[in-house]
């Protein structure tokens, strides 16, 4: 039995703790504010939405905070996954660089979204709900709270982007097969959704629409509670298994990553993979070079300045101080779902104000071209948010080529590509195009950001 073998079949090897960045900062993160009063958000604002124990994991500023036992055992079906190095892509690209992926298409969902929604869901049921709303953008995450609310008992209701509603069935498919119902937004089920469809009856939606129709029906209902999968500070937190476990893996194989690369839509994968390794450098280790790479259809770190700004289109949500583009800004319906937010979760907003990460935006023609590249050498099709960081790796890779010398990249592979292929068959058919934001509805939405007192 290979040395790696062992390493999947070992159920210590899954991590005891999830890493809290914030306690190794060096300057605090701003703090959320109240959208009515703009003071300082408490924990019992959060509580028509929360459970006490995600509201308590959202400000917590300890460094490692316990992943309780049932989550541990779920986490057992898929965690530790598997850490690649690329020797094939490698060899493609005849570059020096060491090439590692990280991949998380192996959970049952196929994406790295159920190391959060197993835990939400099991915190939401020990505090008695047993109905959740959400939303979803490529449906990623609305199929894995999904998966987690049929392990739980908790009906899941899911409020899906339309244009990804009508681009991907088969995703809406498995949410539905886990027992989740699941809604193309804008929808008539809400004031928001009616609003939105007042204005245009044909809007492709947004996640931040979606977001406000998920949070209207939470707040309604005594027995629904509201859970997302991306942004928030407890969310980040549980992805930080995917870095802690690379960080063991990578020690290993005797290699440290010079280099890493996560895609970034509302930053949960690339904090996953990447704050460990920030945490270490922080501590006195090695520094590592961190890049966000974003879709240049919707820039939110390369573009959005850093400013107070809503989490939802209809302004239901707190206010958190994050790269944005605006609440209202809708991006176009380029096919990584999961990447058209128009914010960036406060902690990596905050990072990259610190000047400790970088960003970079790809248009998705080139991101597709990197996918391909990597499916027909290490055999795994991506999902199209996944090839953005994939795309981030190969230029390292090559610029490693290009100088001469070896370096050890890294970079998440976030999810698997199976019920994305009319992406594919979209860009081998020449029908995919480079698509580009309005810049009028970007700087309307800009010139709508809130106005907020120093804090």
């Amino acid at each position: 039995m290979t040395q790696t073998v062992k390493y999947l079949l070992d159920e210590s090897r899954i991590p005891k703790f999830w890493y809290n960045l914030v306690a190794d900062l060096p300057v605090p993160p701003p703090p959320p504010l109240h959208p009515g009063t703009l003071q300082p958000l408490g924990p019992d604002d959060l509580t028509p939405l929360f459970p006490v124990s995600l509201i308590q994991q959202e400000v917590a500023t300890e460094r490692e905070i316990e992943i309780p036992k049932p989550v541990r055992e779920i986490y057992r079906q898929w965690r530790p996954s598997p850490l690649y190095r690329a020797r094939r892509l490698e060899q493609a690209l005849d570059t020096p660089a060491r090439i590692y992926y990280k991949y998380e298409g192996v959970s049952p969902a196929g994406s790295h979204k159920p190391n959060t929604a197993v835990p939400q869901a099991f915190y939401n049921r020990e505090a008695g709900i047993r109905r959740i709303a959400t939303e979803t953008g490529a449906g990623q995450w609305g199929s894995s709270l999904a998966f987690a609310g049929a392990l739980f008992g908790i009906e899941v209701e899911i409020f899906m982007v339309r244009v990804s509603y009508n681009q991907k069935p088969y995703r809406r498919a498995l949410m539905e097969t886990w027992g989740a119902t699941c809604t193309a937004s804008p929808s008539e089920q809400t004031a928001a959704g009616r609003a939105i469809l007042a204005q245009r009856p044909d809007h492709p939606g947004s996640l931040g629409i979606a977001i406000s129709e998920a949070v209207e029906v939470a707040a309604q209902r005594d027995d629904t509670n509201y859970a997302l999968g991306s942004v928030l500070n407890h969310v980040l937190l549980h992805q930080t298994v995917i870095g802690l476990e690379a960080l063991a893996q990578l020690e290993m194989a005797d290699d440290y990553p010079d280099i890493i690369v996560g895609c970034t839509g509302g930053g949960s994968n690339f904090a996953g993979i990447a704050f460990p390794f920030l945490g270490a450098q922080l501590r006195g280790g090695r520094k590592v070079q961190l890049i966000a790479v974003e879709p240049a259809a919707c820039p939110t770190l390369t573009r959005g300045p850093y400013a107070y700004d809503f989490g939802d289109t209809a302004h239901l949500t707190p206010l958190t101080k994050m790269h944005t583009l605006g609440s209202t800004f809708t991006p176009p319906g380029f096919h990584a779902g999961g990447l058209r937010y128009h914010g960036m979760a406060p902690l990596v907003s905050h990072v990259k104000q610190l000047g400790l990460i970088e960003a970079r935006a790809y248009h998705q023609l080139t991101c597709f071209e990197a996918g391909v590249l990597l499916a027909r050498t290490e055999g795994i099709l991506p999902a199209p948010e996944a090839n953005h960081a994939i795309r981030g790796a190969i230029d390292e890779a090559l610029r490693c080529k290009e100088e001469g010398v070896s370096r050890a990249i890294l970079f998440n592979l976030c999810g698997h590509g199976h019920f994305d292929m009319q992406a594919y068959m979209d860009y081998f058919a020449d029908k995919l195009t480079d698509q580009a934001y309005d810049e009028a509805e970007l700087a309307m939405a800009l010139a709508g950001l809130p106005s907020v007192p120093a804090v």
